[in-house]
């Protein structure tokens, strides 16, 4: 592997270089646009100069479909140049991915954001990043300089682009956003118990925060493909992430010093999370390992009001620091608002229960994941692979590998903290009891893992890793229990079946089973609706009444499509009968789907497909209505959050949500506003990769390539996204060559 040494630029990382030349000069030494002084003071002449001449070194050229392919002379110049095209598609959603991750977005949002801003904080402190960036190995520092640079060269060169905070990117400012997974390990602190203990008054938790109590991760899909099980003799790979819809950027990047990477980067990063090169290949999925943990603290308060916490024998004194934060006010002025927080060596304060304060132990390595993150795409072999995790800074994704020496495998999160396994981590724990705490990270060799198995086949749907590579995989008696609080999920069984069905696959049946539209749960579930509706006496009056919903069933394949009535109705009878599981399945410690299989009874199977087949009458006119007039993708707007229109033009989409099993993913929600319901998150960028003697890939991103509904490429993929028609990836000079539609240098 090139590991590139630079020499030093640290002081770059506060001061991003000299300030202070009067606007005007600034503007016409680089033959800009003159606008307002406020913008203008953050780009100095030789700032100027430096992007300009770093602009001369990068190429960037769009494919006909938008997609930026990135070479620069170095890294730092493919940096640069990565992160200008990203601004260019959608800087909305790149600054808002900062303002959360620096804990700014009330600055821009209001007040109502000022607890998720706290959370933040709670964790990250802007001067300790400052410090953590002057202290990074010389060669990320310029990395994370022309990241930086990148950015602040898009706004000097786009006038008519006003930042709703940021005006001046600097380099240090990428450590707070350094780990690639949406929803980061910070997400997992409730913000309603937050402002519950922070603002000291009762807050209701919400439903999204009790599912999120369940550790059930909510999406994504990969799969490796060992040659031998290949109709090509070449390993496959399935890259399958689940997340908000648009919350990845699809790029090319290359340098001249060994940087060939394509993918999918989450905007705002100078990585691609989800990606290839020409050897190697790696897919993401959220894990259920338990490597979050709360601490229950005993607090004591003295006659002079000072706190401290029981450890052992002892008391040791509770951390306090005040943060100030800033927000919006009504009229667009600025209000502050500062917080005593607190914190023990575990970590910070984030709510109290019974009494006991309870303190977040999480994975706060800024600079070992940003390292990782990059380091990863240069990777060539398993090897190379292992030898970057090594870093350790990955904590809440497991991963699929494949390269072209046909290694494949699966691996769990290397971020793993060592404890005592007679203790239950997925609760609090006795923060006041020494036994309980982190004992360092367990080595690589120790977690569970399927490398090169006999199998031919590697997993992970983001359930447990004992089923991930079948009869080979590991043993969960061999492991603490830590190591998973998932468990299983219908996808789980659904790519087994799948994996299972053939041993001569394709790049086009790998594409075919990620579209496999079988319903795993509901092929579980729906017989004991059928068997409670059978048991029912004649008489009873729900025995003429589900007549016809229960005949529709009866007869289903357990296969999504567009024209299905019964998947409707499934999924509006399943949606009711989960509502009314999730609580005792919790209270059981059992998952939802198997609660709703071995414990729902019969009364309960029966009244919730009572109550979606009144749901689908009310707001259809019908409970016979084919799934495509429900379930539909639409992007009229750019925004973040999207609005929602049934007047305005949209598509249907044949899969479901993965909750029921299957591997495409398209959660929708209903909202009073429309009578259909439009997908938010799922599937957003599906790749499959062949690693022969020459890579090949085919690739789909939700929408189109670019976040701004004017362009030919916010909405041209849509169609092939919703039919799983994926595009030839154009990956060498070659196969791009008669598909480029412009190439041009960074602000021209």
């Amino acid at each position: 592997m090139n590991h590139p040494q630079n020499e030093g630029l640290s002081r770059r990382c506060v001061l991003g270089g000299a300030a202070g030349l009067a606007a005007g000069a600034v503007a016409a030494a680089a033959g800009l646009p003159s606008g307002d002084a406020s913008a203008a003071s953050t780009r100095t002449a030789p700032d100027l100069a430096r992007w300009r001449m770093q602009a001369a070194r990068v190429t960037i050229t769009r494919d006909d479909w938008g997609i930026p392919h990135v070479v620069g002379e170095t890294d730092a110049d493919a940096v640069f140049g990565m992160i200008y095209a990203q601004a260019e598609d959608d800087f909305n959603r790149i600054e808002t991915n900062y303002l959360v991750s620096l804990g700014r977005l009330a600055e821009a949002e209001g007040e109502s954001a000022i607890w998720q801003d706290l959370r933040q904080r709670l964790f990250l402190d802007p001067e300790v990043l400052k410090k953590d960036c002057a202290k990074s190995p010389a060669w990320l520092r310029k990395l994370m300089q022309a990241w930086a640079d990148g950015l602040n060269w898009y706004l000097a060169t786009h006038r008519e682009v006003h930042p709703r905070v940021i005006k001046r990117f600097e380099p240090w400012m990428v450590l707070s956003f350094s780990e690639g997974s949406i929803g980061g390990d910070i997400e997992r602190v409730p913000l309603t118990r937050l402002e519950a203990f922070y603002g000291n008054r009762a807050v209701a938790m919400t439903d999204e925060e009790r599912e999120l109590l369940l550790h059930k991760p909510t999406g994504s899909n990969g799969m490796a493909i060992a040659p031998g099980r290949t109709r090509n003799g070449h390993a496959l790979l399935l890259i399958n992430p689940h997340t908000s819809l648009f919350f990845r950027s699809e790029q090319q990047v290359t340098s001249g010093e060994g940087l060939n990477v394509y993918g999918a980067a989450t905007w705002g990063q100078f990585f691609i999370y989800q990606g290839f090169n020409a050897d190697a290949g790696w897919m993401h999925a959220s894990s259920g390992v338990d490597n979050v943990d709360e601490f229950a603290e005993t607090i004591v308060t003295g006659a002079d009001g000072s706190r401290s916490y029981r450890y052992g024998n002892a008391l040791r004194p509770v951390k306090t620091e005040t943060i100030t934060l800033s927000y919006r006010t009504a009229d667009g002025r600025r209000g502050q608002r500062s917080f005593t927080t607190f914190a023990t060596h575990h970590g910070p304060i984030v709510r109290e229960t019974d009494g006991r304060w309870i303190a977040s132990a999480l994975m706060n390595r800024p600079v070992e994941a940003l390292q990782q993150n990059f380091l990863r795409t240069k990777t060539r072999d398993y090897a190379d692979f292992v030898e970057v995790a090594a870093f350790k800074a990955n904590s809440s994704n497991n991963t699929l590998f494949a390269d072209s020496k046909g290694e494949i495998a699966f691996l769990m999160p290397p971020f793993m903290p060592l404890r005592d396994d007679r203790f239950d981590y997925r609760k609090p724990v006795d923060g006041s009891d020494p036994a309980t705490d982190w004992r360092g990270l367990h080595s690589l060799e120790s977690l569970p893992q399927a490398v090169n198995p006999k199998n031919g086949w590697v997993f992970n749907t983001n359930n447990w890793p004992w089923t991930a590579a079948g009869a080979d995989s590991p043993k969960a008696a061999d492991y603490p229990r830590y190591f998973d609080q998932a468990g299983e999920n219908p996808r789980g069984p659904q790519a087994i079946r799948l994996l299972n069905a053939r041993s001569d696959f394709t790049p086009q049946t790998l594409i075919a089973a990620a579209f496999d539209p079988y319903l795993t749960a509901f092929a579980r579930l729906v017989p004991g609706l059928i068997a409670a509706w059978d048991r029912l006496p004649g008489g009873d009056r729900r025995k003429a009444k589900l007549d016809g919903p229960i005949g529709l069933l009866r007869g289903w394949d357990y296969r999504w499509g567009v024209d299905s009535a019964a998947t409707s109705l499934a999924v509006f009878w399943g949606e009711e009968l989960w509502t009314s599981s999730v609580q005792p399945a919790k209270d059981a410690g059992l998952s939802v789907w198997d609660h709703m299989a071995g414990h729902a009874t019969d009364a309960r199977r029966l009244a919730a497909l009572e109550a979606a087949a009144e749901r689908l009458t009310q707001g259809f006119g019908s409970w016979q209505v084919p799934w495509g007039e429900i379930n539909r993708f639409q992007r009229i707007d750019g925004a973040i959050v999207q609005k929602f229109d049934d007047a305005k033009p949209s598509i249907p989409v044949p899969f479901t949500s993965a909750r029921w099993g299957s591997l495409a993913s398209f959660r929708t929600k209903c909202r009073p506003a429309t009578e259909r319901c439009y997908g938010t998150r799922g599937n957003s960028f599906v790749a499959v990769v062949e690693f022969g003697p020459r890579v090949r890939a085919w690739a789909v991103t939700a929408g189109g390539a670019s976040g701004h509904p004017g362009s030919p490429h916010f909405n041209d993929q849509a169609e092939r996204y919703a039919s799983g028609n994926l595009r030839p990836v154009y990956f060498y000079p070659d196969d791009l060559r008669g598909h480029i539609e412009r190439s041009y240098k960074p602000g021209n």
